[in-house]
């Protein structure tokens, strides 16, 4: 199987886990893989629902969002995605969703506070907000990019759009997805009570060490 068959297939899996942990809705979100030595991704076609999702129905395009394999007309996040993997070679995999308490913080235009040890393990600190930018060519790229740069989060909350989330693989990516609204739920209900305590630094960098190198199998 060639390296583009292996990862449509892996990338239609992956949108399975937007339904299952319920960060989606109707066709919006996606998810997407660098191809390994190639100047090539995979990514979900744009507004084609998740039941049709099958490894046939991911498209392929360069990093420029040119489409490569595939009929149907990929995501109108492309432009995105494409620009993320151009100016961060360490990035195997990006996710979008409009996950309802990460996307509540986007329109906020708020960053989620380090208070709880899952943010210091998963995301090294608080995190961040990016610019508000228009969907449709790589303004929304240069914004995630811009703010990922300066922190240590594999996520970003844009500005009155929602959460992207990269990694060093597409499955990475997912999970900071799925613990990036974990922890924006946790933190709203903290909030309901009262104001929580945000973690010193020294034990957020102690806990990010420990967890990104020691925790796991």
């Amino acid at each position: 199987m060639s390296a583009t068959a292996e990862l449509r297939r892996t990338v239609a899996e992956l949108h399975r886990e937007l339904t299952r942990y319920e960060l989606v809705s109707w066709t919006a979100g996606n998810v997407s893989a660098r191809v390994p030595d190639q100047e090539l991704m995979v990514i979900k076609p744009s507004g084609v629902s998740y039941d049709e999702l099958g490894p046939h129905a991911m498209v392929v395009t360069d990093l420029h969002g040119k489409l490569v394999e595939g009929e149907l007309a990929p995501s109108s996040d492309t432009a995105a995605h494409a620009y993320v993997y151009r100016h961060m070679p360490h990035v195997g995999g990006v996710v979008h969703t409009h996950s309802p308490y990460a996307t509540a913080w986007a329109a906020r235009g708020e960053p989620i506070p380090c208070v709880l040890t899952m943010i210091a393990d998963e995301f090294g600190g608080d995190i961040p907000v990016g610019p508000f930018a228009l969907i449709g060519d790589d303004s929304i790229g240069k914004g995630i990019v811009e703010t990922l740069s300066a922190s240590r989060s594999p996520a970003v909350l844009m500005r009155n759009h929602g959460p992207f989330t990269v990694g060093a693989t597409a499955r990475a990516a997912v999970k900071a997805a799925v613990l990036v609204e974990d922890v924006a739920r946790t933190v709203h209900f903290a909030l309901q009570l009262g104001k929580p305590d945000v973690i010193e630094q020294q034990h957020v960098d102690r806990l990010y060490e420990r967890y990104q190198n020691v925790y796991g199998q």
